[in-house]
This record gives structure tokens, sequence and C-alpha cells, in this order.
């Protein structure tokens, strides 16, 4: 395989590129102005402040090896440790103790706490003494753990946290695809509460379950670029997909200064699922119909900096809180950054930054209004949870439309599908979030093993 192209300049499209570097000629196509997806910054008060992406997981060593491979390790940053918060029943409730995405390591602690009733807590007690059969197929999220620990859990402790991570409903979310681990207890079955016990003493990783980098994490996908030594053409659209009459692959697109034709041995399709069915079409047409099935939510990332000296003399504490879908509020997630991030708090001391993540899979209709609307809302649903705030002295909204893919229930096996009709495709393969995850590390493994296959193929 001497030559390759890569549709699509995020994250894992470039960690394609990384993985062929020095073994390939590698040309990558990015509709957008700049590579990177939605792993990009923008400046809020002159700090440079994350407004997609904001950290990558420690807890699988892909994007943090990533980081450190193209030389940005000293770059990452640590966040504070805090515990999580929760809005629940009209005011901010922290979860004590250990919890596995909202599921508690011990009932009675939540005792007292405001975020479940006595009922829910007493439902949740009686887990660990209910019956259970293994599971025989996938189901979703809310459906599993509801006849497990209850409805009231699920709705006030599990879907906050589902929701904040991807935008999904628990209701349609896939625990097979979604909780990988709570899955596998589901399949042999037995109690959820007794086996997320065994395995609490698990050592955390060092540094944290995840890590920032300073300057903005959109510098990884800018460093992965250029060290990949791939010609990247920007402004680029891919249209259209041709195999040639000598069996290599001829991409058709539209730049700025007209078309362009890029030919090449191999191709990489770094697309989002609909952009991806549209060009594999004539090609695999079962995994266009499979591609086109993946929902996706949009999301929009509202930004504020408050001064501290008109904020009230109680800094907010902690590194923010969650919000549960059935509280009917448009945010999601409200991240305290001058708490989370020190090297933030440093950068503009008189300054307080916040982020508020909004929009879900089932309620999308607030994104569709004005910047000024959406910064509204996020101020006064800020001030429902903390207080007077003041007047916000600068406000940044990043909108990202169908940004999340969401894994509905059979998503594993609609996945094994898709690749098994792109794998028919000699010198083609496919990556990114709508596959195993949509955290940067996910993306990056998925990239990094769509260029192995091709490598393999090609030996």
């Amino acid at each position: 395989m001497r030559s390759a192209i890569i549709i699509g300049g995020g994250i894992s499209g470039l960690a394609a590129a990384w993985e062929l570097r020095g073994t390939t000629d590698v040309t990558v196509l990015e509709s957008a102005p700049r590579v990177g997806g939605q792993m990009r910054s923008a400046y809020l008060a002159g700090v440079p402040v994350d407004v997609g992406a904001e950290a990558v997981t420690a807890l699988r060593p892909e994007a943090v090896g990533l980081v450190h491979e193209v030389g940005l390790g000293e770059a990452l940053r640590d966040p504070a440790r805090a515990a999580t918060v929760v809005w629940s029943n009209g005011a901010l409730r922290t979860f004590p103790g250990e919890h596995v995405m909202g599921i508690p390591v011990d009932p009675v602690g939540l005792t007292g706490t405001g975020l479940l009733s006595d009922g829910g807590i007493d439902r949740l007690r009686r887990e660990e003494a209910l019956p259970a059969r293994g599971l025989e197929r996938d189901v979703a999220v809310a459906e599993y753990l509801a006849g497990r620990i209850g409805r009231e859990a699920v709705d006030r402790l599990v879907a906050p946290l589902v929701g904040a991570r991807d935008g999904a409903s628990a209701d349609r979310l896939s625990l097979r695809a979604a909780l990988p681990r709570l899955a596998a207890v589901a399949d042999h079955g037995g109690s959820v509460i007794g086996a997320l016990r065994t395995v609490r003493t698990a050592p955390p990783p060092l540094g944290g379950a995840a890590q920032g980098l300073q300057g903005g994490l959109s510098r990884l996908p800018r460093v992965v670029a250029q060290a990949s030594g791939a010609r990247i053409l920007t402004g680029t659209r891919a249209q259209e997909l041709r195999r040639t009459p000598s069996g290599r692959w001829r991409v058709l697109a539209a730049t700025a200064d007209g078309p362009l034709v890029v030919e090449a041995d191999a191709v990489v399709c770094a697309l989002p699922a609909p952009a991806a069915a549209a060009l594999l079409y004539p090609h695999a047409p079962g995994a266009d119909a499979e591609l086109d099935s993946i929902r996706h939510a949009g999301t929009a990332v509202v930004t504020l900096a408050f001064s501290r000296a008109v904020m009230p003399k109680r800094i907010p504490q902690g590194n923010g809180y969650v919000v549960p879908p059935i509280e009917g509020w448009a945010t999601r997630e409200v991240t305290f950054l001058s708490n989370k991030w020190q090297h933030l708090a440093a950068a503009e001391p008189g300054l307080f930054l916040l982020r508020i993540s909004m929009g879900h899979i089932e309620e999308e209709r607030q994104l569709a209004l004005p910047d000024r609307h959406l910064i509204r809302t996020a101020v006064r649903e800020l001030r429902q949870a903390l207080g007077a705030v003041g007047e916000p002295v600068a406000a940044h909204v990043m909108r990202w439309e169908n940004a999340l893919p969401q894994y509905d229930v059979g998503h594993m096996e609609r996945v094994a599908r898709i690749h098994s009709a792109v794998r028919e495709l000699p010198g083609v393969d496919i990556c990114g979030a709508a596959f195993a995850g949509v955290d940067v590390a996910a993306c990056v493994a998925t990239g990094r093993a769509a260029a192995l296959r091709l490598l393999g193929a090609a030996a």
C-alpha cells in the first residue's frame, strides 16, 4: 500500500494518519477550515478554553499515549478531585461515597442526602436480594437497571450521568455498548451492586480518571496532523468515491477553488455516520443503511466568565454538577472550569469561568434559538442552582449539530454489520465516534485500528 486517502480530519482520521506515518503517502481531506473536529478551543476574556471535548480519559491508554507520542505529554494537566454533584429535587446534592455511573456501591450512604426518596433508597438496598437471570439480548440501560435498582434511581442518579456524557436517553441507550461492565453482570445474572462492590478496590489511574491539556485540547489534533507528515487539505469536501479500473480508489472533492480529484491505493472513511453512508452507498449499500440508522444528538456549549468581585462571597465549590433530564432543564451539565483546572484559574485570577452543556437527544428545540437566548437560559438555570451570580462579563456559544452519535439498543450488532460490509471492499476501512465510543480515546483507537487493518491486508 503506497498511498492512502483519509476522509475526515477529526482525531479519528488523524490517528489513522499517525499510524500510517513513514510507511504510506497519506492525504487527509477535511471539509472544515481546520482539523480537529469537535476538539476546538476559543478565547473567553483572553483565556483559551475548550468549547468541544475538554479532557481525555486516563482509564484507557490510547489518547494519553498519543499525547505523549507527539511530544505534548508535559502539557497534560490533572483536574481537581471532587465528588459528583447532582441538581435534584430543588437543590444541589453531593453524591456520597463511590458509584459507577450513578449506581452506588453503598446505598445506605444516600440516606439524608435528598438524592432519592426513602422508598427509592429502600429499593436500592433490596437489589442484592433480587433474583436474576442472565440476559439473552441487548436491552436499554433503563430497562435493565429499573428492574434492578428502581426507576427513581435510574432517573435521578444514572440518567444525568449518561446524559452528561453523550446527550443520550437511558430509555434507548444500549446497555452492552454504553456500559459493558454492567452488561457483563447482566449477561451472567446476579446483583449489580454486589458485583460493583467486588471491583471497587481497583487502583485509580495515575493522574486521575481524566486529563486536560494546557492551552486547550485542540492543540492535540494540530500537532498530530503536523507530526504525521500527511498532506492536509482543509476546506475540501469529499463528494464521491469511485473505484478505478486498476483497482485503486478515486475521491472527487469540492474546494473553494473548484473540483479536486485525488487517487490512492486505500481509503479510510473517518466521517460522521450520515456522511460516511452517502460516500459508501454505491459500494456497500448494506453499510449505508446501517450507518443511516444511527441517530445523532446536537449539543451547545455555553462558556461564561464572571467577575469574582461581584459573585456571591461563597464561590461555588467542586467541579460542577449534572442535571437529570427529568428536571426538564436545557442544561445537562455545568463545569466550574476555574475550580476543575488550576491552569485556567491561574490564567485569569479575577474571573470565574464556567461551561454549560445543553441539549438532549429528545429535547433539542432550545438549540435552534439565537445565541443570546441560549446564554440567557444558561444564566437563568445557573441562578436557580447557585443563587445570584451577577451578569457574565464574557460569553461564548459553540453549537455542535448532530455531534453525538446515539448507541441505541443493538448498537454493537449494527457496528459489526457495518464493518463486515465495508471489509468486503478491498483497501477501504472506516472509523470514528459512531462505533466504539464518543470520547477521544475511543476515537483514537478506531482510527489507529483502521490503519493497522489496511496495512495488514496489504502486507
